[in-house]
């Protein structure tokens, strides 16, 4: 399978890179910048598909997973909303249509799989803290939403993110899973939903586990 990660210089991108080239995938790492000690097995495409609205895929996609997202809460561009509707339009015209994109579990504003006294108290500090993160990444849900058509779209959304080695992890549909993500198990995650069956339209929490659970 070709698989074109966006975002490939970031923490998240450049273990999906690595992940998929370890798997046998033919790989295009779109990087905005260097990319530094990406996968030498990599295809690299420089392109800053955030302000280029004429961002082309390379020929034979099978799959787009986007790792985008802003550094800082500080940080006004709309980095995932205007990003996604340029790789979007990208695929159309690549005649591509599966997409896997990385979002955030505080993006559920049903809060659908956390308690209730976490809804109450943890959930509207974190989303307050980080309110133009998760604007962007709702503005990036609604455009994959209204994509629906053409792209059979995923989205899975991570809690807490941290740099640990990846292990067993929980994806669950349609709600958030409570606990932290190692970031390796989020690159895990992203390439896994993208063999479900059933996967296209649907948003998953993720939350990484202890191998031994007994």
């Amino acid at each position: 399978m070709h698989i074109v990660v966006i975002g490939a210089n970031g923490r998240t991108g450049r273990l999906v890179v690595e992940q998929a080239v370890g798997a046998g995938h033919r790989v295009t790492a779109v990087c905005r910048s260097a990319p530094g000690d990406l996968a030498v097995e990599a295809e690299i495409l420089h392109a800053d598909v955030v302000r280029d609205d004429g961002f082309t895929l390379p020929s034979g996609t099978d799959l787009v997973i986007s790792t985008l997202g802003k550094k800082s809460n500080r940080d006004r561009t709309p980095v995932c909303a205007d990003g996604m509707k340029h790789v979007i339009a990208a695929m159309r015209r690549a005649g591509a249509r599966r997409l896997i994109a990385a979002s955030a579990s505080p993006v559920l504003r049903t809060a659908t799989g956390e308690p209730v006294w976490f809804r109450a108290t943890v959930r509207p500090l974190v989303r307050w803290t980080g309110r133009r993160l998760y604007a962007d990444l709702e503005q990036m849900e609604a455009t994959l939403r209204s994509s629906a058509d053409d792209i059979d779209w995923s989205v899975v959304r991570p809690g807490y993110l941290v740099d640990r080695p990846g292990g067993a992890y929980e994806l669950v549909q349609g709600a958030n899973a409570m606990g932290v993500v190692h970031r390796a198990d989020l690159a895990s995650a992203l390439l896994a939903v993208a063999d479900h069956p059933d996967a296209a339209g649907a948003a998953y929490g993720l939350a990484s586990r202890p191998k031994d659970r007994s």
